[in-house]
């Protein structure tokens, strides 16, 4: 069967850098650190006193303060950030046909905030089980997609995708897929995260995946330089509006790119660490162009996953070079993790939005803090390093992997 094209009709982002998609895209291309000590719990003890908060959110600007009290916060950042993205696609809800609208989110951990919460809270009573009714409904991943249903009436496919730091990808490329294959004609896609909690920050302290640079937080997220030493916890919600190409006309929608093609795969290697020489992100990438049926020198910019971990960063260099050949060294490549910090599961949503908005705009925002050049990295590729470029971006690729070896892929492409 012929699969049917699919486009991006709407945007919507809650980031560190910006609680909107036109101030998260401003925070890119003018190079803005979204790192800062934390506010949400004392972190004296904490070996990690920093991370990307979302600044300056008041839910209650938001969501009826009776609704929010049900919703943890990643739910929330879902519900502000479709919100917005459905608003830009100037989505009618009273005319386009809910059966077949869907709803595909990504979140590596849920509730982690709400789970804290209630077992910090039984650990300090009597041994009673008194548990917030709540509690299961807040907690779970999948509860954020279905509460942009409830709340839009939308009856088509509908739940979660968790591949840890991969899973607003793999949510993206099977809301490809619905549509692609007819099930769908639209699907809110995207995903959310609200990691930056006492047992987030401690667990990923404890295994030693943080950055620990407290003196200087806004350059503690430094991909591709030689004095990185981990990565640095962001939160927030990117969502994405997925249409199909015909009826995105038929309605007069703005298209901002065509979404081609999506590639998975898995390291097969180890828990956490990368494969050393990005076996599994060389496939992943061959997959996606191939999923695109295009060909390497086709992609002028890709938004790496650049976690700035030590091992991380170098392997998907290594792979880009074998993947690309010298084509390489003529790709604008970035890593806005910089900036946003690692969203964990709602990476792959910000960084697809980052993308996207590179293609409109013409610009490839930075890569920030890179001041000492690593030896392990090729000198003669274009990491867009401390400054936004100006580049024609015809085609862009965002990378994203997640712990346990899964590796996500999405290629966009400026509208013929």
């Amino acid at each position: 069967m012929e699969l049917r094209r699919v486009v991006v009709t709407g945007l919507g982002a809650l980031t560190p850098i910006g609680n909107t998609k036109d101030d998260y895209w401003n925070g890119l291309v003018n190079g803005k650190s979204g790192a800062a000590p934390i506010t949400y719990f004392d972190t004296e003890k904490f070996k990690t006193k920093f991370a990307c908060e979302v600044k300056n959110f008041n839910v209650a600007d938001f969501i009826h303060r009776k609704e929010s009290r049900r919703m943890d916060k990643f739910t929330q950042y879902a519900m502000v950030a479709s919100d917005e993205a459905i608003a830009d696609a100037n989505l009618n809800l009273d005319e386009v046909n809910k059966l077949r609208v869907g709803v595909i989110w990504g979140a590596g951990i849920g509730g982690l905030e709400t789970f804290q919460e209630e077992v910090l809270n039984f650990a300090e009573g009597d041994g009673t089980p008194k548990f917030n009714p709540f509690f299961i409904p807040k907690m779970i991943a999948d509860i954020a997609p279905g509460n942009i249903s409830i709340k839009n009436g939308f009856m088509g496919p509908n739940y979660t995708t968790v591949s840890a730091c991969a899973s607003s990808a793999n949510a993206m490329i099977d809301a490809l897929n619905y549509i692609r294959l007819g099930h769908c004609d639209v699907v809110v896609t995207g995903g959310s995260e609200a990691a930056v909690t006492i047992a987030g920050m401690g667990g990923f302290n404890a295994m030693h995946a943080l950055s620990t640079r407290n003196e200087s937080p806004e350059s503690a997220s430094r991909p591709f330089d030689a004095t990185r030493d981990g990565f640095v916890l962001g939160e927030g919600a990117g969502a994405i509006i997925l249409e199909e190409y015909e009826h995105a006309k038929a309605r007069g929608a703005k298209i901002y790119a065509e979404v081609v093609g999506g590639g998975l795969s898995s390291d097969a290697h180890h828990m956490t660490a990368p494969h050393p020489e990005g076996i599994g992100v060389m496939a992943v990438m061959r997959n996606c162009l191939e999923n695109a049926n295009m060909k390497p020198e086709d992609v002028d910019h890709i938004n790496t996953h650049g976690t700035s971990t030590p091992l991380g960063d170098v392997a998907e260099l290594k792979a880009i070079t074998e993947v690309f050949g010298d084509h390489a060294k003529t790709i604008n490549i970035n890593s806005t993790k910089s900036m946003t910090g690692h969203l964990l599961g709602a990476a792959g949503a910000i960084e697809a939005i980052a993308s996207i908005l590179s293609i409109e705009h013409g610009i490839v925002p930075p890569t920030i803090n890179h001041s000492t050049v690593d030896e392990n990295i090729d000198p003669e590729l274009n990491l867009t390093l401390n400054k936004a470029q100006k580049r024609d971006v015809k085609v862009a690729m965002s990378n994203t992997f997640g712990f346990g070896g899964h590796n996500a892929c999405v290629l966009f492409k400026k509208i013929d």
